[in-house]
């Protein structure tokens, strides 16, 4: 009995890392359509009773962005996206530091975990969801390329109750498009993505007036990384 559920939860995990590997490398070509924090939150609101729930997503090119919109998110998540190859071990040894002393817990992923999170697995802190995670960074970081990364990140990542991806975020917010957010607008969409389930775009409190400031600041001082990406 043991040995034959042995054998069960090894074929399914051979199933389940050949299908996570499929879907990396057809990532690295065609839009991601769904992704596993919005199932998360579909699922989430069905529990709710929330059965009106529906998430706003619209797949748009990295070249039909605001090249303020790159700046933002790497001046806000990831300043040493562009040198690391998926993990700031410097971050990680000051999160830790940190933890260990305080009861608030500071996180250290970077846009790169973020994305492998967002796309193929769930939100929560747990011990098998963060190995799943490091291992997919290193996959992504292989076969996506930072510029392919960043693209799946911004089309990806919440910016509020059913909004995901900046240009579901620039309709709704701004009454325009993702190519045509100003600075302001950028760094403020950025100014939430700690948790824009509490911090508000649309209701922004003084924290993130205040956070969408340093992110502008940190966005005049950072190269420019649109010109980086197109780096060869």
């Amino acid at each position: 009995m043991l040995a034959a559920s042995w054998l069960y939860f090894c074929k399914g995990l051979r199933y389940f890392t050949v299908l996570l590997l499929s879907l990396v490398l057809m990532f690295a070509w065609l839009p991601v359509p769904y992704t596993g924090v919005m199932f998360e939150r579909q699922l989430s609101a069905w529990f709710a009773g929330e059965f009106k729930y529906n998430e706003k997503h619209q797949w748009v090119p990295i070249e039909q962005m605001s090249k303020h919109l790159l700046q933002a998110v790497v001046a806000a998540e990831d300043q040493k996206f562009l040198q690391h190859h998926g993990f700031d071990l410097t971050a990680i040894e000051k999160a830790l530091a940190f933890n260990a002393k305080s009861k608030r817990v500071r996180g250290a992923s970077t846009i790169s975990q973020q994305t492998a999170k967002n796309v193929f697995l769930w939100t929560g802190r747990s011990w098998i969801r963060k190995g799943l995670e490091s291992g997919l960074t290193v996959l992504i970081e292989g076969a996506w390329g930072k510029e392919r990364i960043l693209e799946v990140y911004l089309n990806s990542i919440e910016f509020g109750e059913g909004i995901f991806g900046v240009e579901a975020a620039a309709q709704r917010y701004f009454k325009t498009s993702a190519a045509k957010l100003s600075k302001s607008q950028a760094a403020l969409l950025a100014a939430v993505l700690p948790n824009p389930h509490r911090l508000l775009v649309h209701a922004p409190s003084n924290y993130v007036r205040g956070r969408q400031q340093w992110i502008i600041r940190q966005m005049n001082q950072l190269p420019s990384i649109a010109t980086q990406l197109q780096s060869p």
